[in-house]
């Protein structure tokens, strides 16, 4: 066995601490690009984060500016609601003053003619002297003055009342759109601001209601007496119908399955008959007042007896 001598173990020693530092150095090496890899790896998660931070922060504006858009918009329309709102009370309190003296005129009318009537019975059944007659006639003449009077007021009146039902019917047409418009701002503003819906829709109205349909009043009453008309065309005189402007064919076979085979009957139509007729011709209510049916069989009339 070879003996160590001290030459021997100071080369080991430094072969020892040749490859300490050899393995340190790599160590070394190896922790210096590990480290370079890590700082890369750490710059870009920072670039990715910081781009995605810009494109949040864009995103987030553009959101801001459309949830401003949304709220102006919806302030807008809850706006025009209330302005629609308190034009269609104002236009139905109009209509319904119209509606007021439209019955009250049509009183007195009906009382003119009543009076009229009982007078002319009274001439006829009695032979009085001429003093009597003179002041029957007076009187005579100063009501037909007066129904003459209530005659020329009472187109103006319905014509001031279809105006006012027209402008209550576009009024609420425009309310009803103002409202769909709101549900859906407010619906697409939920999404980004969570704004809470209308909890009362009603409100805009006031509980208003503006509808043409016929009252119980109206169903109720009794028809006139052309409802009840034989249908045999001999004991019915017929008139051509379709000399009244806006009546054609059709509309005079529908009258006269009604039982309207004459101007008279379409002269003394009275509101009620109307509403049955436009309900039997799908909404004919406007126009019969519009080509004045009721006027065009008077004249009618007064053209068949001058002739």
């Amino acid at each position: 066995m070879p003996e160590f001598t001290v030459i021997h173990i100071a080369l080991l020693a430094l072969s020892a601490v040749i490859g300490l530092v050899i393995g340190w150095v790599i160590r070394g090496n190896r922790s210096a690009q590990e480290k370079t890899a890590v700082n890369a790896g750490w710059n870009e998660r920072i670039n990715a984060q910081e781009t995605e931070h810009h494109r949040l922060v864009i995103q987030n504006r553009n959101l801001m500016d459309q949830i401003s858009e949304f709220q102006e918009s919806n302030r807008d329309a809850k706006n025009r609601a209330k302005e629609l709102s308190v034009a269609a009370q104002e236009a139905n309190e109009r209509r319904d003053v119209l509606q007021r003296e439209i019955k009250e005129i049509r009183s007195n009318l009906e009382v003119a003619v009543a009076q009229r009537e009982q007078l002319q019975v009274h001439i006829a059944a009695r032979s009085e002297s001429e003093i009597a007659t003179q002041e029957k006639d007076d009187k005579i003449f100063q009501l037909s003055r007066e129904l003459e009077n209530w005659t020329q007021r009472l187109p103006p009146l319905i014509e001031r009342y279809k105006v006012r039902n027209e402008e209550a019917e576009q009024l609420e047409a425009e309310l009803a759109e103002a409202r769909s418009r709101i549900e859906q701002l407010e619906s697409a503003a939920s999404h980004a601001t969570g704004i809470e819906p209308v909890q009362n829709p009603d409100e805009l109205t006031d509980g208003r209601n503006a509808s043409n349909d016929a009252t119980d009043s109206q169903i109720n009453r009794k028809p006139q007496s052309f409802e009840t008309a034989n249908d045999d065309d001999h004991a019915t005189p017929r008139d051509d119908l379709k000399q009244i402007k806006g009546v054609g064919p059709s509309i005079e076979k529908t009258l006269n399955e009604m039982g309207i085979f004459n101007y008279p009957q379409i002269a003394d139509m009275s509101e009620y008959d109307i509403d049955r007729v436009a309900q039997r011709l799908r909404g004919f209510h406007s126009r019969i007042y519009r080509e004045d049916w009721i006027g065009q069989a008077r004249e009618l009339i007064d053209g068949n007896r001058s002739d």
